[in-house]
């Protein structure tokens, strides 16, 4: 008895210990990011320790991105609606996880006058379902603005509800939440709508916030590190030139021998002037009338319309406002008469600076590059690949609740 106790320790024992623990290492590990931008939202499950397998996403730019800063990874450049479920098989073997920001407004894809637009079910939410049936992960998490909280279709029922149904449909358990950001230890006021569906029970779905309105980051807390330009200086490579000065730019900088994206805008006299003459929290409605913007196409003619949400000064002592896809035309530097360079931009959504974003750091509009034909740069921006993105460090803070509860499923 004791010879068949002792060969069983030796033997069989470690087996079943090996066999548990790489149930639970690997069971919950691998994801795949559905409309994935530049990567923020599968960045911070990274950061926690999930290995990202794969990625879908349509705009060239973002894509490399993504494949710039995930080589490993494989990385579909198409339209959902154009990969079949054999190629999505082949692409993306199991993942465990499923994230996608799929748009539930505006996208139809049913004929006009026929069906109602804003329904989620006659948009690319649909075909995110359908990969979510093809691979079968046992997480599915969503994320798209607060707003949609409130949308309702023509017939009165609510958008979220919606989705909530036709997740439970298969077969996932569903809550959603809106997370605001600064309380997770993000320098900015952004507040995200969260949908997780899972086929596992968990005990919290949304983590517990991390920070309250008084240690929040502030804004210069983020940037205040970052290498001293003007207005037209900059470049795609630089090195540092100061050291860290908090906890923060130490975890920006991690790993980093110098930054990429740090290009301030091509300002003008003019525009800089304009700046040169705004307080903290002023925007272009705040200056001298003859420093007032003019109207479109007519140099020379002040417009009557300055929009208070265009190039305001930031406080730098407190968080910044939400950035979004179009902010290099949205802040103004809190110390420096420019905008905000795309690296700065980064840090606010709490990008590493090792992360480099390819493509051009602007564009003119889409409508323009149409009329004038360059469809070779209606692509997403440097700006716009930030300003998208789910912030990786709100990301990493849902990721490490539910690993936590994962690993000891």
């Amino acid at each position: 008895m004791g010879s068949t106790m002792a060969q069983y320790k030796q033997q069989i024992l470690p087996l079943l210990t090996n066999n548990v623990k790489t149930s639970s290492n690997t069971r919950f590990n691998t994801l795949v990011d559905i409309f994935s931008g530049a990567g923020g939202f599968s960045l911070g499950f990274q950061m926690a320790g999930f290995k990202i397998i794969g990625a879908l996403e349509v705009d060239k730019w973002a894509s490399e991105t993504f494949k710039q800063n995930h080589p490993e990874s494989k990385v579909i450049i198409d339209d959902i609606r154009n990969v079949s479920n054999e190629n999505l098989k082949t692409a993306f073997d199991n993942p465990d996880i499923v994230l996608g920001g799929p748009p539930c407004q505006g996208f139809s894809i049913c004929v006009k006058n026929s069906c109602d637009p804003k329904d989620p079910r006659n948009s690319l939410f649909i075909e995110f379902l359908r990969i979510i049936r093809v691979l079968n992960p046992r997480v599915v998490i969503m994320e798209n603005v607060p707003n949609l909280l409130n949308a309702r279709i023509n017939s009165g029922e609510r958008v979220i509800d919606i989705i909530h149904i036709e997740l439970n449909k298969l077969g996932y358990e569903v809550q959603s939440d809106v997370l605001e950001a600064v309380r997770y230890g993000i320098p900015q006021i952004r507040k995200r709508l969260f949908v997780i569906g899972s086929k596992v029970s968990f005990r919290q779905f949304f983590p517990e916030p991390t920070h309250d309105e008084i240690e929040y980051v502030s804004l210069w807390d983020a940037i205040s590190d970052l290498p001293d330009i003007e207005a037209r200086e900059g470049a795609e490579i630089m090195d540092y030139d100061r050291l860290p000065q908090n906890d923060y730019q130490i975890e920006m900088r991690k790993d980093c021998k110098n930054l990429y994206n740090h290009i301030a805008m091509n300002h003008s006299k003019r525009m800089i002037e304009r700046f040169r003459n705004m307080r903290w929290g002023d925007s272009a409605r705040d200056v001298p009338k003859e420093l007032m913007p003019y109207k479109r196409g007519e140099v020379g003619n002040i417009s009557e319309n300055a929009y208070d949400q265009n190039n305001r000064r930031m406080y730098p002592y407190k968080p910044c406002h939400t950035i979004p896809s179009s902010f290099y035309a949205n802040f103004v530097h809190p110390f420096k008469h420019r905008n905000f360079t795309a690296r700065e931009g980064a840090r606010i959504q709490t990008f590493p600076d090792k992360y480099k974003f390819c493509g051009k750091p602007t564009v003119v509009s889409h409508k323009l590059l149409e009329r004038e034909g360059r469809i070779d740069e209606k692509y997403l921006c440097q700006y716009n690949q930030i300003g998208n993105a789910v912030p990786p460090i709100l990301a990493k803070a849902i990721a490490e609740n539910l690993k936590n509860q994962l690993e000891n499923y």
